[in-house]
């Protein structure tokens, strides 16, 4: 999933509704966008828009699962053929990764999320299912292909999983962090490449 838009599966009205909260979202934050708000720049009624969503909270929830979603949308076929090829699959999942970092579309949802994942459980509880727990599971699964095959050293695929994914999401931290301050991200650019590199040579056989 290289770019951060709602699911092709959602269209007409949801969609629209969906594009139009994650603009006020944005805008005024959580608590500022009411249904009333988003109703009215839908330009249907707030009555009619309990037919899509339930209340304001799954609306936000379904566009959070859109930004946790993993950047990497392959199935097992298609992880395990990357797999091995070695370092491609590490370079492939870092460059996914690093769209989704850079795509200014989503900066400002990302902001409001990591504030309300301190604030709400069941955002929490998402953020792990649909962004950790996938994350870690599908690298997991190249590394340990990797070890079957003699590419790399063997290990815990998934200590290792955490290795390389923790570096991913500091550098997208920082990149949030830069912004915020209206600061350069352009030294940042190239970091993701550069882990790759190191740590595909501190795994390797």
């Amino acid at each position: 999933m290289p770019e951060n838009t709602m699911s092709p599966k959602i269209t007409g009205t949801k969609a629209k509704i969906l594009k139009e909260s994650k603009a006020l979202f944005s805008e005024l934050g959580y608590k500022g966008a009411s249904v009333r708000k988003i109703a009215s720049k839908v330009g249907i009624r707030e009555s009619a828009l309990y037919n899509h969503f339930k209340n304001k909270e799954e609306i936000f929830f379904t566009i959070a699962e859109d930004i946790f979603a993993s950047p990497f949308s392959f199935n097992s076929d298609e992880i395990k053929d990357l797999a091995l090829k070695g370092k491609p699959f590490l370079q492939k999942y870092a460059m996914q990764y690093k769209l989704l970092t850079f795509d200014n579309n989503n900066e400002s949802m990302f902001r409001i999320l990591l504030i309300e994942l301190l604030q709400n459980k069941e955002l929490r509880e998402q953020f792990m299912s649909d962004f950790h727990d996938k994350n870690v599971k599908i690298l997991s699964e190249g590394f340990f292909i990797m070890m079957q095959n003699d590419m790399i050293r063997s290990g815990d695929p998934m200590t290792m999983s955490y290795e390389f994914l923790s570096t991913l999401f500091y550098i997208r931290l920082q990149v949030t962090l830069l912004r915020f301050d209206s600061l350069s991200t352009n030294a940042l650019s190239t970091q993701f490449e550069k882990h790759v590199d190191f740590f595909w040579d501190s795994i390797k056989i």
